[in-house]
């Protein structure tokens, strides 16, 4: 059986396929959305727009890949986060296109959120199906989240930490832009990032489980006004978000040692960022940037799983 994923956030409009026979993603496209040079983001309407506009583009990428005449169901994320209030209007676009597709065909649609989605597909990149069926930590690190949760699969998940001002992905699209990047910059910072190879020690404000991200931005503009070249700047940046959220998980495993911890979203597509955390930590898993940024792989995933096609083999 094939199922159909779709997710259209804040920046990005993906689809995927997965194979519940074969266990694996069989194909996926995603398109990020037009951001006007210089700035940070898009309005609502305006994502609304751009998702609406480049869905049948997507989809019709996708058939000329796998025959979606084969689709036994399909997954959109409706909202955000499986939390009461959590909406954001460019997850429409995605609900519409989904609920078309399976009026036509007759097929289950499978609600879930893009959260979820994030952490499903990081969560079966890194040890397929086991990993749903035991507790873990999972960060989602992006644009929108510095969150820490405790979950048990995609289905109970805590949110038990996260940043009380700017979100890691936020000091990383800023300096991005700062230095003349487009919008998502994080790709362009990291490659800077990779090319310092002069030694740092990054900074971090944690207490407990919850941190502070909004100096961080100061710090980097700082560091470009006393001279520093951008590729330190860059590499700084990303090291105190490595080290923050290191100090976030220690905390998290005070209390609830020997859980694996598990990283996701687009930051930790970062190799910066995976290296600092890999020497400093033990039970870490990171997945590829394929599987770690917005996408709908997950999705996809999690509409297998929901209809009763559990996969017997993991990726």
């Amino acid at each position: 059986m094939l199922t159909l994923g779709i997710d259209t956030s804040n920046y990005a409009t993906s689809l995927a396929v997965f194979d519940t026979a074969a266990g694996e993603v069989v194909c996926d496209c995603k398109q990020f959305l037009p951001v006007k040079e210089g700035q940070l983001g898009l309005r609502q309407s305006d994502a609304l727009f751009h998702h609406t506009a480049a869905l049948p583009e997507l989809i019709h990428s996708l058939s000329e890949k796998v025959d979606l005449t084969s689709i036994g169901a399909v997954g959109v994320s409706a909202k955000p986060r499986p939390v009461e209030g959590s909406y954001m209007p460019c997850f429409l676009a995605g609900v519409n296109a989904a609920e078309a597709f399976c009026a036509a065909k007759g097929i289950p649609l499978v609600r879930t959120t893009h959260q979820q989605g994030h952490i499903s597909a990081a969560l079966y990149a890194a040890q397929g199906e086991k990993l749903f069926a035991q507790k873990e930590f999972v960060f989602h690190v992006s644009g929108g989240t510095t969150d820490l949760l405790r979950c048990e699969g995609p289905d109970k998940i805590e949110c038990i930490g996260t940043s009380t001002d700017l979100y890691a992905g936020q000091a990383v699209d800023r300096l991005g832009v700062r230095l003349g990047f487009g919008f998502p910059a994080g790709a362009e910072v990291s490659r800077l990032a990779a090319a310092c190879q002069e030694e740092i020690r990054p900074k971090a404000s944690v207490r407990g489980t919850s941190c502070s991200l909004s100096g961080l931005q100061n710090q980097c503009e700082n560091l470009l006004a006393k001279g520093k070249s951008p590729e330190y700047v860059c590499k700084y940046c990303l090291l105190c978000i490595a080290e923050t959220l290191r100090r976030m998980a220690s905390a998290a495993l005070e209390q609830e040692p020997g859980l694996p911890v598990v990283f996701a979203g687009g930051v930790m597509s970062s190799d910066v960022i995976r290296s600092h955390l890999t020497k400093q930590m033990d039970n870490v898993w990171f997945v590829p940037g394929r599987f770690a940024s917005d996408n709908a792989i997950g999705v996809s995933i999690l509409a297998a799983r929901e209809v009763g096609q559990w996969p017997t083999t993991s990726m």
